[in-house]
């Protein structure tokens, strides 16, 4: 884990790895599962679930009844602190921090979410959240374990 610590952020690309078959989906589940359990403070907005969903069902191959099923399960677990807000300030946030860093919009939502929760660590499996000087970024995936993940996503 990171040493800057909770609470964490996680973003769509590691709900959707700890919630797949990927071989290196272990470090992605094991924060999803002390997330769950209440053994990290985990901050996950609800649109990373529906980008989850497009990653289960367009890269790794899950059908939408199998990926929402898995998603909605999630969506139980009752210790995640799950924001569910789109304000037009962390919208109109969201884009500003998004033209700031040159990444995506989606990206720049996640970031001005993590601020304003107070999130210290985003947890991701891209480097675009490095970008951010406001809170830490952990990729945690290592350079094999990425390079074994797209081999996996190209059979």
């Amino acid at each position: 884990m990171s040493d800057a610590g909770g609470p964490y952020l996680f973003d769509a690309g590691v709900v959707a790895l700890a919630h797949s078959s990927a071989p290196v989906r272990d470090t992605a589940l094991s924060y999803v599962r002390e997330g769950v359990a209440g053994e990290i403070d985990a901050v996950v907005p609800y649109p990373a679930l529906f980008g989850a969903h497009t990653v289960l069902t367009t890269y790794y191959g899950y059908s939408t009844g199998d990926a929402s099923r898995l998603l909605q399960n999630f969506m139980d677990a009752s210790r995640i602190h799950w924001y569910d807000r789109m304000p037009q300030d962390v919208v109109r946030g969201g884009f500003s921090r998004a033209s700031e860093a040159n990444v995506g919009g989606w990206d720049g939502y996640y970031a001005q979410v993590a601020i304003d929760e107070g999130v210290n660590t985003l947890l991701t499996i891209d480097d675009d959240f490095e970008r951010f000087d406001t809170f830490e970024t952990e990729i945690i995936l290592s350079t094999d374990e990425f390079a074994e993940l797209n081999a996996f996503l190209k059979n």
